[in-house]
């Protein structure tokens, strides 16, 4: 079952369960969906999917922390309710201990040797580990690395 076709079928449960916080939520994820499936003419790829659940996983947590900032923690649990109903769907991602292996792996693998090298090292990580990786993390270990 891919994907798009598991989210389809929590819509329905959800449905059926009045669960409306969570319907909500995967409605817009499947919105989402309908709308990249119709600008690339064809079917959605569960690569796709999971470029578009991260990017929407983004935008949750920027829309939570400036909420947060403005003092309106109301609208920020909304954001955060989502985040979990999408990262559901989204594989789990390194911890800080594997991630730096392969940052060090990394690092060997491009020559990097100083902070300025860091686009090259950050290169050969992500073309290695792009899914399972957590981008803001593994350029913080980069640079801690490199400058250290």
């Amino acid at each position: 079952m891919s994907i798009a076709d598991r989210i389809t079928a929590d819509m329905k449960t959800a449905m059926r369960a009045k669960d409306k916080e969570r319907l909500q939520a995967i409605r817009m994820i499947r919105a989402g969906i309908i709308e990249a499936a119709k600008a690339g003419k064809g079917d959605v790829t569960d690569d796709d999917v999971l470029k578009l659940l991260r990017k929407l996983s983004k935008q949750r947590k920027d829309a939570a922390e400036t909420y947060v900032t403005g003092g309106r923690q109301d609208l920020a649990d909304i954001e955060l309710a989502e985040l979990d109903v999408i990262n559901e769907y989204l594989p789990k991602l390194a911890d800080e201990a594997q991630t730096l292996v392969w940052v060090d792996e990394a690092i060997a693998a491009s020559g990097a040797t100083a902070p300025n090298h860091l686009g090259k090292a950050m290169g050969a990580l992500m073309k290695a580990h792009k899914a399972d990786i957590d981008g803001g993390l593994a350029r913080k270990l980069l640079q801690q690395q490199l400058s250290g």
